[in-house]
């Protein structure tokens, strides 16, 4: 990859790393038409997510694939707002045990996630073949999210503590969940649940500060998650942040939305330096640093209310590639810490808090004595055509490396 890398540039050569992995890994499925269906469906529903699930261990991984699968099947029933409340909340009550039940069906949510919730008795079908160590770990996290979402249903976010307590029921429980799996594979120690809840706070908070527009513009009804307490500061209703003469505003309050999302950070680096299997590493390293590197974009950056604020493809690519140890995670937290210091304005009515958790991500980061130098970039680099058709050739040929392998 040496050569690749010198033409093509990293991100280019780390998205040929990325694709020729991800032929691999898709040849590892267990063998089973439920199985076929619940890894085909990860791809569908989170690819990125999909790739760090197939790095782990064959046991672990089924395990994750099938325990996300049915966090995602919950979600879909939660997310979906053309079912009324009287039908919903009893079905998110009682989806832990629905989950012993292969012939369960209940259709609801568009495109994958309708097919998922069709199909799903292939996921029951996997999720009965797993340890009973992954099942009761499974169905406890599922019994206290359904609970939870059902309790958000009739409760709007009003304050700071309702919205952590939301991301709670939401993430929070699936960074628990999570950490007992890695337990009951026999691969790590416990983790405390504070430090597995903000693991997944600052994955869920980034996506809900990201998604404002998506979510404000949802139909037939909008279901938004910032809490008054901080947008009310602003706007006097939520939707008006969208609006462009309320642009200057909007953008402080999404700075504060930001900010707040950066208070789980050190709690994240103390979690993942305690992980002594490089798999799992990877597993939990590279969304928490797309998730940073998305909070840095998003900062001070009024497109958040006006389309679709998304990480170049390259520089994901490079983020699965280059996280490989807490060396690599610590030197990206301080690349991109460091990138969203440079976007704070002074004159921001929460500058001095943002500088305070950036700059404490930073000094953590230097004081592992792990730095490295990777350069990492949030503008997006000027395309080469003569690049771009040397890695579709590269592309080409790696699929057919693949399929003549077979």
């Amino acid at each position: 990859m040496g050569l690749v890398g010198a033409v093509l540039g990293p991100e280019a050569a780390a998205l040929v790393r990325l694709r020729a992995a991800a032929w691999r890994l898709r040849r590892e499925v267990p063998a089973g038409e439920h199985w076929a269906f619940a890894y085909s469906m990860l791809h569908r529903v989170s690819r990125s997510f999909a790739l760090v699930i197939q790095q782990l261990g064959p046991d672990l991984r089924n395990a994750v694939c099938v325990f996300y699968l049915v966090l995602r099947a919950l979600d879909t029933v939660e997310d979906d707002t053309s079912i009324p409340t009287e039908i919903k909340v009893p079905i998110l009550n009682e989806f832990h045990h629905h989950i012993y039940n292969r012939d369960w069906h209940f259709s609801c949510g568009t495109k994958d996630y309708k097919i998922l919730m069709d199909k799903f008795h292939y996921v029951l079908t996997a999720f009965l073949e797993l340890g009973s160590g992954f099942q009761e770990a499974i169905e406890e996290i599922t019994r206290r999210m359904g609970a939870g979402m059902a309790k958000f249903i009739c409760k709007e976010v009003e304050t700071v503590d309702d919205y952590d307590e939301y991301c709670h029921y939401v993430a929070g429980l699936v960074g628990i969940g999570l950490s007992r799996l890695f337990h009951a594979a026999g691969l790590e120690d416990l983790a405390p649940e504070s430090l597995s809840n903000s693991m997944s706070l600052f994955l869920q908070k980034v996506n809900i500060t990201r998604d404002y527009l998506e979510d404000i513009n949802e139909t037939p009804k909008s279901r938004m998650f910032w809490p008054r307490e901080i947008w009310s500061k602003y706007v006097d209703k939520l939707e008006d942040l969208k609006y462009e003469e309320n642009s200057v505003n909007a953008v402080k309050c999404l700075n504060e939305m930001v900010t707040n999302g950066l208070i789980h950070t050190e709690d994240c680096l103390r979690y993942m330096s305690a992980l002594k299997d490089i798999a799992i590493l990877r597993f939990c390293a590279i969304p928490q640093v797309m998730a940073l590197a998305t909070y840095a974009l998003c900062y001070n950056n009024v497109n958040v209310f006006r389309g679709v604020v998304k990480m170049r493809r390259g520089l994901t690519a490079r983020i699965i590639n280059e996280t490989n140890s807490m060396s690599d995670v610590y030197t990206a937290f301080y690349e991109f810490s460091s990138l969203l210091e440079e976007k704070i304005d002074e004159n921001d009515p929460n500058a001095s808090l943002t500088w305070k958790y950036v700059n404490a991500i930073k000094e953590s980061c230097k004081s592992s004595g792990m730095l490295k130098k990777r350069g990492y970039d949030l503008d997006r680099p000027k395309r080469n055509p003569a690049m771009t058709v040397m890695l579709l050739l590269l592309l080409v040929a790696l699929l057919l490396g693949a399929l003549y392998g077979r």
